[in-house]
């Protein structure tokens, strides 16, 4: 993946200088004539597509992730009351299929601590990002603070993990093509293209289950089948997608 630079030595630069570096991107001076690539615009890094408008940007701070923290439904929402955020409980939480940490954002903004694992380099530096622009905004700085990135490979940190180390882990796999929704959102699309699915979802279950302290929660498109056909304990259904919980493993 290339990052683009503009080659004016200012801020922009530098950061991109330093994703470039921390996720092994291939900085550069133009852009691709064809393809994909990462650059900043208006100090926010995105994705983009060579000849296409479109642009893919994590951003915490405005747009829907603010919609949502102000008027979102708080503790009422469903992802909410599908982690157990009831009463005075703040869970201590994992999401092991990060994405674009929209659920993780939700779940810090109410208080959890959330540990984000993303093993796309581009989906992590773009988390990297809004996350950094986060921490500086007053209205989230306190948000971001409760948020901790680690770019890595689900599985293979799902395994190697303590077991009982988190109270809930939550997961949001991608499917391998883009659902219906994801095709009516050009920007979601693009991301689901380049990124793809997470075709060994099924395994992450079992290991998610023999960490988790309380429950693993899977959130699925309504009609989906259950992740890796094992039932769940319990389920929130709403009115396009559901959450499946899972009790713990003994390990």
């Amino acid at each position: 993946m290339q990052l683009l630079l503009n080659g004016e030595l200012n801020a922009d630069d530098a950061l991109a200088a330093a994703l470039a570096e921390r996720y092994g991107f291939t900085p550069t001076h133009a852009a691709p004539a064809d393809g994909y690539f990462l650059a900043f615009e208006d100090g926010r890094l995105s994705l983009q597509q060579t000849g296409d408008r479109a642009r893919v940007c994590v951003d915490f701070v405005d747009g829907a992730s603010a919609h949502r923290r102000k008027f979102g439904g708080g503790r009422g929402q469903p992802v909410a009351k599908a982690v157990g955020l009831k009463g005075g409980a703040t869970p201590a939480v994992l999401d092991a299929t990060a994405g674009q940490g929209r659920d993780a954002f939700v779940l810090a903004s109410l208080g959890c601590s959330v540990t984000l694992i993303e093993r796309s380099p581009v989906a992590a530096a773009l988390l990297d990002d809004g996350l950094r622009r986060a921490a500086l905004d007053a209205d989230t700085a306190e948000i971001a603070a409760r948020m901790t990135l680690i770019h890595a490979d689900s599985l293979q940190w799902l395994l190697a993990a303590a077991a009982k180390s988190f109270d809930v882990v939550f997961l949001d796999p991608m499917f391998p093509e883009p659902d219906k929704r994801a095709k009516s959102k050009k920007e979601m699309a693009m991301f689901q293209a380049l990124i793809g699915g997470d075709t060994d979802a099924d395994a992450l279950l079992s290991p998610a289950r023999h960490i988790a302290r309380q429950r693993v929660v899977v959130k699925r498109p309504r009609h989906a089948p259950w992740l890796a056909e094992v039932k769940p304990n319990f389920d929130y259904p709403g009115e396009s997608t559901r959450f499946d919980a899972y009790l713990p493993l003994v390990s």
